[in-house]
């Protein structure tokens, strides 16, 4: 089976962890450069999959001081 791209995993590991409540509305997601490290990527899959997100209502980027949870993420 072939592994997924790197977007759609982190897409994943955060809905996942949004939804069992290990990261909280409110709480700061790590860096994009901290992100490519974790996920053994470029930048440009981890901007992607923030982009994604933030357009999905899971998380809100705030240009200059990093990615948060939203207040109210979808159910």
């Amino acid at each position: 089976m072939p592994r997924k791209p790197v977007y759609e995993q982190l897409i994943e590991d955060v809905t996942a962890s949004i939804r069992s409540g290990t990261i909280r509305p409110g709480d700061k997601l790590p860096t994009i450069a901290e992100l490519a490290r974790q996920y053994s990527s470029s930048a440009s899959p981890i901007r992607l999959a923030l982009r994604i997100l933030d357009e999905r209502g899971w998380i809100e980027v705030h240009q200059g001081k990093g990615s948060f949870v939203a207040p109210e993420p979808p159910a």
